[in-house]
Formats: structure tokens, sequence, C-alpha cells
């Protein structure tokens, strides 16, 4: 009866973890969490690249509704024209706003005046970039546009290679 009643308590004690075991268990899972999540969870570079693609679809909707504006006046087919939107005019090359004057017309067909991004024409040489203030490590986190031809609408880039 004796033995009986040994292996029956041998049984009991080998079910299930031993306190130290857990302890254990919980610091590995804690240093795993610590050096481990924030390399797989980067929410805020996320929310910047999420930024500037909704800034690309917004140039590229803006853009397309002064073509639309453009190509019922007629002048889809000009170099250097402008139709108007919102109630002010919009300068646009082959139908779709110039990028040589998106700082003073981005407004009316993009509003990005909440103070988040920055709008920046270069040199009038068809381009301007629209970056995201506070965003980026090294400066690459922007949208690039780049004015239409006769032959193509204008190319609209997201770099969030900074971001």
């Amino acid at each position: 009866m004796g033995s009986r009643v040994r292996q029956m308590c041998m049984r009991e004690r080998q079910i299930g973890f031993t306190f130290i075991e857990l302890i254990v268990v919980i610091v590995i899972v804690g240093i795993l969490a610590v050096t481990a999540v924030p390399r797989f969870i980067d929410l805020q570079q996320d929310a910047r690249i999420s930024t500037l693609e909704g800034v690309k679809a917004a140039l590229q909707g803006g853009s397309q509704l002064v073509y639309a504006k453009s190509a019922i006046a007629g002048t889809q087919r000009e170099a250097d024209d402008s139709v108007t939107v919102s109630g002010g005019p919009v300068s646009t090359v082959f139908g779709y706003p110039s990028a040589d004057d998106a700082v003073a017309d981005s407004a009316l067909y993009v509003d990005l005046s909440d103070g988040d991004f920055t709008v920046a024409a270069t040199n009038a040489d068809g381009t301007f970039t629209i970056s995201l203030n506070g965003g980026g490590t090294t400066g690459n986190c922007w949208v690039l546009y780049t004015d239409a031809t006769l032959t193509t609408s204008p190319a609209i880039v997201v770099d969030s290679a900074g971001c």
C-alpha cells in the first residue's frame, strides 16, 4: 500500500511546470518581445509611406480632374494654357497641371494646406516635390511630379526609401 501512495505522489509531481520553469519562460518571452518586435512593427514608417501613397493618389485624381476640364475646354493639346478649377486658374501643360506653377496652383486641385507637407517647385524643369514635414530620416520621403508631354500623362513617383 505504501508503494502505491508513493507512485501516486510521484505522478502528481510530474504533472505541469514548476514555478521556476514558468518564470524562465516568461523572462525569455519578455526578452524576445523587447528585442524582436520593434524590428517587425514600425508603425510610424508605415504611416508615412501610406501618407505619401495617399498624396500620390490625390495628385493623380486632381490631375485627371484638371485634364477633364482642359478637354472640355478643348485645350488638352496646348503646351501652355490654363483652366479654372475651384474658382481659380490652374496652369496646364498638355491639359494636365503644370509643375512650374504647382506651389501657387496646387491648393486649387489638391489641398495640402494643413501644414503636414512642403511643396517645392524646382527651377522650372517641369517637376515639383511634395515632402512630408517631420518625416523621413535621410530626406528621401517625398512624391515627385513630372509634367505631362504630348503623348504621356504626368509621372507621379513616390520615394519612400528614407521614410
